[in-house]
């Protein structure tokens, strides 16, 4: 109306938006420092307690008996601190700091081999130090001396020799909380029944040669390799043996097993069984002669008459093989047979495998130990060989206990 006072707009105008927005920006300026601030000061607090927690700063401990039985690895190349951090991943301790500090100055924590050990959770630092170094804290460990089959070995005389197959049950046991357990012969031998070379990793040059066997547990002779083991306790039949047959095969492979067919004319496999028989039947400074033997007679197709393949089909095994023993017709009576058994008949070492690969230079053909201390005589007629016979009986070598 004429005369009335003009309404005030309520719209701002572009000045004034534009002062709001600054304003606005301001604040979520200051919003946003303050929300960077929080996050710095939460993640360094992150970062203290990781690196207390990592190099063991701390040092908190566990007091009286502990809890349970464990067992622990330690793994090749871990420092002492490594070492504490195992322990209290798996409950040992209650800190790195307790374990480290209990172990400063302890030089048997520094010679520590790697493998498994016995500990006990929630146990203080000094006594995991303690308990780490005693004499029998070690579990799994397992040794496989040259020569050894996989099953037990009786003489005449009734000594038994045990077995790889006796040997991986007896390194399994251990004794958690007063209750022992151990992956038995039998499941060793329930496994080795019933998986095939290439489930267990066995080198791809034996894989037809092993399933072509009949005899499902000696078909699986000489592919673990003598030398020292580590085994985990909590580890089924299964993969114990997984884990011997992959290892064994690449340390095979890197003793260059797969190429010796250009050196000998031997295939792989054949220089593994060559391999068993050179351990079986002499001793280490005749190695590369007995070889040479082996390599001469397979030149000429001559049988190998080795009394040790006769022997390894056999309930009761001596030295001295009589002659109903070398009749009997087996895959590995090379006095039944021409060529080399199906089958290494032991586990060989490595010096016996570098034999094989590398033999003497000779022509000899025959050979055989005429003392007790282990002397052999080498000769390339058989009319010498006989001669070298008569001598070893003289001197009680070829006795038989039977």
């Amino acid at each position: 109306m004429p005369g009335a006072e003009p309404e005030k707009s309520s719209r701002l105008s572009r000045r004034d938006r534009g002062r709001v927005r600054r304003a606005e920006l301001r604040r979520r300026r200051r919003r946003g420092v303050l929300v960077l601030v929080f996050l710095v000061v939460l993640l360094a607090g992150i970062g203290v307690v990781s690196y207390k927690y990592l190099v063991g700063s701390t040092d908190a401990d566990f007091a009286g008996p502990g809890t349970a039985d464990v067992v622990v690895q330690v793994v090749s190349g871990q420092t002492t601190t490594d070492i504490a951090s195992t322990m209290l991943d798996e409950g040992v301790v209650a800190s790195t700091g307790a374990f480290l500090s209990a172990a400063k100055g302890n030089a048997a924590i520094d010679s520590i081999h790697p493998g498994y050990y016995k500990m006990r959770t929630e146990i203080s630092g000094a006594d995991a130090v303690a308990k780490l170094t005693e004499a029998n804290a070690r579990v799994g460990a397992l040794v496989i001396p040259e020569g050894r089959q996989l099953a037990d070995i009786t003489t005449v005389d009734g000594h038994v020799t045990p077995g790889i197959i006796r040997l991986i049950s007896e390194a399994s046991c251990v004794d958690r909380d007063e209750r022992l357990t151990c992956v038995e012969p039998g499941e060793l031998q329930d496994a080795l029944i019933g998986t095939g070379p290439e489930q267990f990793g066995v080198a791809d040059w034996a894989v037809d040669r092993v399933k072509a066997v009949p005899d499902p547990l000696r078909r699986y002779e000489g592919l673990i390799q003598a030398g020292s083991w580590d085994l985990d306790p909590d580890w089924t039949a299964g993969e114990m043996l997984t884990h011997l047959f992959t290892q064994s095969t690449a340390s095979f492979n890197a003793m260059g097993l797969a190429e010796t067919k250009d050196t000998t004319g031997l295939s792989p496999y054949d220089t593994l069984i060559a391999a068993s028989l050179i351990e079986r039947e002499a001793q280490p400074q005749d190695f590369p002669k007995v070889a040479r033997v082996i390599i001469n007679r397979l030149a000429v197709d001559q049988q190998l008459q080795f009394d040790s393949t006769v022997n390894y089909a056999l309930v009761s095994q001596e030295v001295a093989t009589t002659d109903e023993d070398r009749a009997r017709v087996t895959p590995w009576n090379t006095y039944a047979m021409h060529g080399l058994p199906a089958t290494p008949i032991s586990t060989p070492g490595e010096g016996a495998i570098q034999a094989a690969e590398h033999p003497a230079d000779g022509d000899w053909l025959y050979f055989v130990t005429v003392d007790k201390n282990g002397t052999t005589v080498f000769t390339s007629k058989f009319e010498d060989h006989e001669a070298s016979i008569v001598t070893a009986r003289a001197n009680g070598v070829l006795d038989s206990g039977r």
